[in-house]
Parts: C-alpha cells; structure tokens; sequence
C-alpha cells in the first residue's frame, strides 16, 4: 500500500470513530425502543432536523471537494502513483457510498415515522 492509502484509511478510521462518538449516545437518548423495537409514535427526532444530518451534510461538502480535486488532479496528468490521487479516490469512494446508505435509510425512517404519526389520521379521511 502507498502513503495515500493509508493516510486516507486513517483519515476514514478517525472520521468514521468522530460519526459514532455523535450516532451513538443520539440513539440512546432521543430513540424511544420496547420490546427492542424503535416506537416511531413516540420517537420525535426522525422528524426534524438534527446533529447527525448535520455531520452528514458536512461529509457531502467534503466528498465533493475530494471528488473535486481528483478530477482536478486526472486532468493535470497526475496518475494512481501520485499519493493525492490515491487519497482522494479512496476518500470519494467511501464517502459516497456511506452518504447514500445514510440518504436511503434516513428517507425510510421518517417516512415510518411520519406513517406512525398521521397513519391514523390518514386512514380516517379515506
């Protein structure tokens, strides 16, 4: 492995350590579970915006800067050798596919929660 590689294998490691330390006490403070299910009636924050939309809204701007600068430096010339290029295509991948399981996931959640919180009303108007 090459410098670039590893210093993004590190960047992502502190990154992904960052993500949990905010993810986990949220969950454990805010998500309301019984019987060890997530009660989307009485758990609130999928319905607004929160800390860890936030984190991840600064995670897109970085991935595109990084997407960004590798299309800077293909078209300069540079090639896989070059431990920039190797950074910020390891970057950019990880991050794009951590952001879109997050994007899919986070649709999915309020939409059960929005379902938990008007279902009633909703099936009543039909």
């Amino acid at each position: 492995m090459d410098i670039g590689w590893i210093i993004s294998l590190s960047v992502g490691g502190i990154l992904m350590i960052i993500i949990l330390a905010i993810a986990i006490p949220m969950d454990r403070k805010y998500i309301i579970r019984e019987n060890g299910k997530i009660n989307y009636k009485k758990t609130t924050i999928y319905l607004r915006w929160n800390v860890f939309d936030t984190l991840t809204l600064v995670l897109s701007i970085y991935t595109i800067l990084c997407v960004q600068a590798l299309n800077f430096l293909v078209t300069g010339g540079q090639t896989i050798e070059n431990p920039y290029v190797q950074y910020f295509t390891n970057q950019s991948q990880v991050w794009v596919i951590v952001i879109v399981a997050y994007l899919v996931s986070r649709v999915s959640i309020t939409l059960k929660s929005i379902k938990a919180h008007w279902g009633d009303e909703l099936d009543d108007e039909q």
